[in-house]
C-alpha cells in the first residue's frame, strides 16, 4: 500500500468493531491496538461453555475471538474503505482453557500485499506463553467481505 492512502481511524475501527452483533453477543472487548496487532478480550460467559461439568468454554467461542481479531487487525492495514474478508482461517487448539477466566486473543498482521493481508497469533489467559491455541489467517482485501463505517 502506498503511504499516500488514508487508513482507518483506529478509533473508529475499535467502535465499529464492537457494535457488531456477534460480538456484542460474545461480549468481546478491544482491548489494545495498533497499525499491525490487536488484542482482544473474551469475557468468560456461561452461555459460551461447551461442558456444563467442566466449565470450560467452547472451541468455537475461541474461533471467533481470534478470527475477530484477525478481521480487525486486517483493517487496521488497508485503505479506508477497502473490504478485508476471512479467506483462510487455520487454529491449533493446544489446550483447554482454564474455566471461569476471561480469554485474551493476540493478533499481528505479518505481512500484506495488495489483495491478502496475513495474520497470526494466539489465545491465551495468564500468560502467553502458556497459549491455548495459534492460529494462522489470511484475508482477502477489496473484494467481496466486509467494509466498515469507521470514518
Amino acid at each position: 500500500m502506498s503511504s499516500d492512502q488514508k487508513l482507518y481511524p483506529l478509533d473508529s475501527l475499535v467502535v465499529a468493531f464492537e457494535a457488531l452483533p456477534h460480538v456484542k453477543v460474545l461480549g468481546l472487548r478491544c482491548i489494545d491496538i495498533e497499525r499491525g496487532s490487536c488484542l482482544f478480550e473474551l469475557p468468560y460467559n456461561e452461555q459460551l461453555v461447551g461442558n456444563s461439568e467442566t466449565g470450560v468454554v467452547h472451541g468455537g467461542a475461541i474461533t471467533s475471538l481470534l478470527d475477530s481479531a484477525g478481521g480487525a487487525v486486517a483493517f487496521t492495514v488497508v485503505a479506508a474503505s477497502k473490504s478485508v474478508a476471512t479467506l483462510d482461517l487455520r487454529i491449533d487448539y493446544l489446550t483447554q482453557a482454564a474455566p471461569r477466566q476471561a480469554i485474551l486473543g493476540y493478533a499481528n498482521c505479518y505481512r500484506q500485499t495488495q489483495s491478502v493481508a496475513f495474520v497470526k497469533g494466539y489465545a491465551y489467559q495468564d500468560s502467553i506463553d502458556n497459549q491455548i491455541a495459534s492460529f494462522s489467517a489470511s484475508f482477502m482485501i477489496g473484494s467481496v467481505g466486509f467494509t466498515l463505517n469507521a470514518d
